[in-house]
């Protein structure tokens, strides 16, 4: 295992974890690194669904000048 350090979470949520990695056969570090992808690709996907900006279009039609 690599570099670890403790994250503290109360009981029920370490539970729902521990469970969860179980129901997968994964360790509970996986789950919870799978999780925090979870979280990025989600934020990522509402980032996506944002308005473009000024530069972001101007960048995007450069070739059609």
């Amino acid at each position: 295992m690599s570099d670890t350090t403790t994250v503290r979470i109360d009981r029920a949520t370490h539970e729902e974890v521990r469970r969860l990695a179980q129901e997968r056969g994964i360790t509970v570090s996986e789950a919870v690194a799978r999780g925090v992808r979870l979280l990025r690709q989600e934020r990522m996907g509402q980032q996506l669904t944002e308005p473009l900006t000024d530069v972001e279009r101007e960048w995007l039609d450069a070739d059609l000048r």
